[in-house]
C-alpha cells in the first residue's frame, strides 16, 4: 500500500516538474495502474487469510471451552475426566499453534515441556500449564496442589482467544506455519518427548498434521493454478501420513505411544519427511 502511494506522488510531481502534458499523464497513470493490478493479481490471498484466520479462531473458541472443562475436573479432583479431556482439548491448540506462538509469552505459559524451560536455565517453579498439570495426573496421579496451576491455564486461554482477535494473519505465516507444524511432528512428536507423562503424544500428532493440512486445502486452488502436480502431490502425501494414523486409532482416540513399534515410528517419520518437502514449495504461488 505504502509503495503505490509514493508511486503515484512520484508520478505527480513528475508530471509538475517537466510539464508532461494531458496524455502523458495519462499514460502514466494507466502503466502504474497495469503494474498495481499485476502484484495484486500475483499476491492476493485476502480470502484465504480470512478463512485461516476463522479457521483459527474457531479452534480457539472449542480449546477455551475444552480448557474449561479440563480445569474444571481437575479442581473437582476427578482424574479421570480430567485424563480423558486431556488430549482432546489440545488438539484444538495443535492445530493453530502457528498463531498461537505468535505470542511468545503465552505459547509456552500454555504449552511449556519442563525440558524446555530446563534448556532455559529453569526449573519446576516455573513451570505452568497443560503439561504441569499432566506430570501432576500421569505421574503423581493427583489434582491437589494445582488448581492454582488450573486457574491460570484457563485465564491464558482466554486471553490467547482474546488476542487471536488482533494477529496479524499474512501468507508467510500461513506457509511457515504449515512447515512448523510438521517439524514440531517429527521432532518432539515422533519421539514421544511432547507427551512424556501420558504418551498421548499421537493425538498432537494427528493435531499438527490437521493444522498443515488445512492451510494447505485453503490454498490449494492457487497452489493448483500455479503447479497442479503439487497439489496433487500434496494430497497424496497427506493422504498417506493420515493412512497410516488410523493404524492407530481406537475407538475413544488413538493408542498410547508406548504401543508403537520402531517400524511403526519408522513409517511415520518417513511419510512427514516426504510431505514436508512438497509442503515447503506452497510459496511458489507467491512467485
Amino acid at each position: 500500500m505504502k509503495s503505490k502511494s509514493l508511486l503515484a506522488i512520484l508520478l505527480a510531481g513528475s508530471v509538475i516538474v517537466t510539464g508532461c502534458n494531458n496524455s502523458d499523464k495519462e499514460s502514466s497513470v494507466k502503466n502504474s495502474s497495469t503494474e498495481a493490478t499485476k502484484d495484486t493479481k500475483v499476491i492476493d490471498l485476502q480470502a484465504e487469510i480470512d478463512a485461516y484466520k476463522e479457521f483459527a479462531l474457531d479452534q480457539m473458541d472449542q480449546f477455551t471451552t475444552e480448557t474449561e472443562k479440563f480445569v474444571t475436573a481437575v479442581k473437582a479432583g476427578d482424574i479421570d475426566k480430567a485424563k480423558d479431556i486431556y488430549p482432546n482439548a489440545r488438539m484444538f491448540f495443535e492445530r493453530s499453534e502457528p498463531i498461537a506462538e505468535s505470542f511468545g509469552d503465552l505459547d509456552p505459559r500454555i504449552d511449556a515441556r519442563l525440558a524446555d524451560l530446563e534448556e532455559e536455565g529453569q526449573g519446576k517453579e516455573d513451570w505452568s500449564g497443560y503439561h504441569k498439570i499432566e506430570y501432576g495426573l500421569w505421574e503423581e496421579n493427583t489434582t491437589k496442589g494445582y488448581e492454582k496451576t488450573a486457574d491460570q491455564l484457563l485465564k491464558d486461554a482466554k486471553e490467547l482467544r482474546a488476542r487471536v482477535e488482533t494477529v496479524e494473519v499474512t501468507p508467510d505465516l500461513m506457509m511457515t506455519g504449515a512447515i512448523d507444524l510438521l517439524n514440531e511432528v517429527s521432532t518432539s512428536k515422533i519421539s514421544g518427548e511432547e507427551e512424556i507423562f501420558s504418551h498421548t503424544d499421537l493425538y498432537d500428532f494427528k493435531a499438527n498434521v490437521e493444522g498443515a493440512e488445512k492451510i494447505f486445502t485453503i490454498l490449494e486452488s492457487k497452489i493448483e493454478a500455479k503447479d497442479p502436480e503439487l497439489a496433487k502431490n500434496l494430497t497424496k502425501k497427506f493422504k498417506t501420513v493420515n493412512d497410516l494414523l488410523a493404524k492407530h486409532e481406537t475407538k475413544d482416540g488413538y493408542v498410547s505411544y508406548t504401543e508403537l513399534t520402531k517400524d511403526d515410528t519408522k513409517a511415520l517419520a518417513e511419510a512427514v519427511n516426504n510431505l514436508g518437502e512438497p509442503l515447503s514449495q506452497m510459496a511458489i504461488i507467491m512467485e
